[in-house]
């Protein structure tokens, strides 16, 4: 039986707001010749267009109904992702890897059924959570300091899911404030999930932050994080990446 040539399954998760975004159009403008080997997987979601994003290059914006429609398709594997349904196409995928190594940039939900799926489990691949806090920093948050650490961890995201959505809007309506809180609600159990991926990348310099591009060159942990994500697409090893135990942050 003739082996089939397959490119990598690359995958960058982690929280909403954590930086995956920026990270991605970091790499587009400063390593192009990387950026242009990877082929990006564009899911089908229910949620709005955010501003800026725009149809079947972010994502094929799709009402829910037609998205459940996809349930009684196997090609696609339907979730709800924090209240929205994505719809991950199978087929698609497996012809792109064809070509190269696919790319995926999005939610923990959608990376570990990529990483899990059955139909995906000879495929090669690299995964990296973007994740706003360390393991030297959660270590040190449980170590008697009376902290609750769930409700830091939404408390972090929501601040910074606040600045995005300002920086990105304005004024904010009552809509884009649920919205704000079912993310950042999610974040800690979303953390939970690091454990399963290759690498993390602690990242303090979320979507919020102008360390991206207010200075032309990324700054602070922005300018690590993509160091690190870079090395990592190169097989080179790094000083910016962490492997999590599975019970680093407790229920």
């Amino acid at each position: 039986m003739t082996n089939v040539s397959r490119g990598r399954l690359v995958v960058l998760s982690g929280p909403s707001c954590a930086g995956k975004s920026p990270l991605a159009k970091a790499l587009a403008k400063f390593h192009l010749d990387l950026f242009n080997r990877l082929q990006p997987l564009v899911l089908h979601t229910s949620r709005d267009p955010r501003p800026g994003e725009r149809d079947g290059v972010d994502y094929h914006f799709r009402t829910r109904a037609q998205i459940e429609a996809f349930h009684a398709d196997q090609r696609y594997a339907v979730l709800d992702v924090r209240g929205d349904l994505q719809a991950l196409d199978l087929q698609n995928l497996q012809e792109l890897s064809h070509k190269g190594d696919v790319f995926f940039e999005g939610n923990p939900t959608v990376g570990l059924t990529i990483l899990n799926h059955a139909s995906l489990a000879n495929f090669p691949r690299l995964s990296a959570f973007l994740a706003p806090l360390s393991q030297e920093e959660i270590t040190f948050l449980k170590s008697g300091h009376n902290i609750h650490l769930r409700d830091l961890v939404t408390d972090i995201m929501r601040r910074k899911l606040l600045r995005r959505t300002r920086r990105q809007k304005g004024e904010l309506s009552l809509k884009d404030l649920e919205n704000i809180e079912r993310r950042a609600g999610s974040a800690y159990s979303e953390l939970q999930q690091a454990h399963h991926f290759d690498h993390v990348i602690p990242n303090h310099d979320g979507e919020d932050s102008e360390n991206w591009d207010a200075f032309y060159y990324p700054l602070g942990d922005a300018r690590k994080s993509l160091n690190a994500f870079v090395a990592l697409l190169e097989g080179r090893m790094t000083p910016y990446t962490e492997k999590w135990p599975a019970d680093l942050l407790p229920e």
